[in-house]
């Protein structure tokens, strides 16, 4: 049984509007990113021993027509499906295997995204949401879209609550916007005023189109390995470890009557203290963080469930320009989910890519120049309501 676990191959995608690559289907994808990943381990896909695919749009066995791309060998691939952080639950399980008996294994995760907001797939049963959206409706009365509606309420909350301002969450879109500009991978690429934010179409207030997360097309792929297959293949000057990862889901406090915690926050704070307990880190030790920006207003709520601040004060953290460059930390230089893009099974992968590279030192224009660093540590949070979050630690392994 490995101990320790490595990432030693990462690969992903650009991520499009849906639709925008003619005949760019979901197999397609995980060609792509999942080639990309195994070329960058330096590895044949007939090395890799156990594969978890995951996707949240698409029929059961999807995962397997997608990896069948790389070859046809056998191997176990296990379809995984976590609302928004199903990306990340296949790399947990991932590297749950090769902590068992697997020295070699790939999470991998795509999806193919109808345009407009997320909607109700199946009228005919109870939507797994139904209890957190009844509660919501209790407390903050009835609203639409469902996915910004929700986040909306919970950041009009920490402004009631706290003084936050409609400017402090519209800055994080200026910021993920502007970071996304120097990310060939990101489906926005370009800077916006925060005059153009906030002028942008309302949603639901305080958020506006340029505050919220697309809906995207795309895929991303992650080579995990033990010590002993980094150690005979040479791969300590590349590999990246995991020094820290968990997933929990919902506590009986997810319905302690806010907002916040329906959408997560309480979620988000145990994963990021169990990870911390882990690795001997805190939010001190973090030189850069790739956090699920969905909307901009859960990024703030985010800042303080990791630890990044008080609770309160994550208004204040945006006013000091604490998260991007120059700051204290650099958060989602990749431009996050706001400017990146968010096909739902490649999110938490992507996120483990643009970490991989910003260890290594590889980000190019956007390298987050701490990280690279010998102290450098990299921080990875990704949630799906109804619910999971999984957050993960990452230091290089010659460090």
């Amino acid at each position: 049984m490995s101990s320790k676990v490595y990432v030693i191959g990462v690969g992903m995608t650009k991520f499009e509007k849906p639709g925008r690559r003619e005949g760019w289907d979901y197999p397609d994808m995980a060609r792509e990113a999942g080639t990309a990943a195994l070329h960058d381990a330096g590895i044949a896909y007939d090395t890799v021993q156990e594969v978890y695919a995951g996707y949240v749009y698409g029929d059961s066995t999807s995962g397997q027509r997608a990896v069948y791309e790389l070859g046809l060998t056998g191997v176990p691939v296990v379809n995984v499906n976590n609302n928004c952080s199903t990306g990340s639950t296949a790399l947990w399980l991932a590297a749950r295997a090769v902590r068992g008996a697997a020295d070699c294994v790939l999470a991998i995760g795509f999806e193919k995204m109808a345009p407009g907001s997320l909607s109700e797939t199946y009228a005919d049963r109870a939507l797994p949401l139904g209890r957190h959206i009844r509660e919501l409706e209790r407390l903050r009365g009835p609203g639409r879209p469902m996915a910004p509606w929700m986040f909306a309420e919970a950041g009009r909350e920490h402004m009631e609550r706290y003084g936050t301002t409609a400017e402090q969450f519209a800055r994080i879109a200026v910021k993920n916007h502007r970071h996304s500009v120097n990310n060939p991978y990101a489906q926005f690429q370009r800077e916006f005023s925060l005059d153009e934010v906030l002028a942008s179409p309302g949603i639901v207030a305080p958020l506006t189109r340029l505050q919220c997360s697309p809906t995207s097309d795309g895929s991303a792929a992650a080579v995990l390995a033990s010590e002993s297959f980094v150690d005979r293949h040479g791969l300590a000057g590349r590999a990246v470890e995991i020094v820290g990862q968990a997933m929990v889901t919902d506590f009986e406090d997810t319905f302690d009557g806010t907002a916040a915690a329906l959408v997560g926050a309480h979620m988000s704070r145990a994963a990021a203290r169990a990870v911390y307990e882990q690795a001997g880190l805190g939010p001190q030790d973090l030189s850069v963080i790739e956090l699920h920006d969905c909307f901009a207003t859960n990024e703030l709520l985010t800042y303080e469930a990791l630890g990044l601040c008080g609770e309160g004060e994550g208004g204040k953290l945006v006013d000091a320009g604490d998260t991007t460059y120059g700051g204290r930390w650099v958060v989602n230089p990749s431009g996050g989910l706001i400017s990146k893009g968010h096909p739902l099974g490649a999110t938490g992968l992507a996120q483990c890519a643009e970490l991989t590279w910003q260890l290594r030192g590889t980000a190019g224009a956007r390298q987050v120049p701490a990280a690279a660093e010998h102290t450098g540590v990299a921080l990875a949070h990704n949630i799906g309501l109804g619910g999971a979050a999984v957050v993960t630690a990452y230091r290089p392994a010659d460090r």
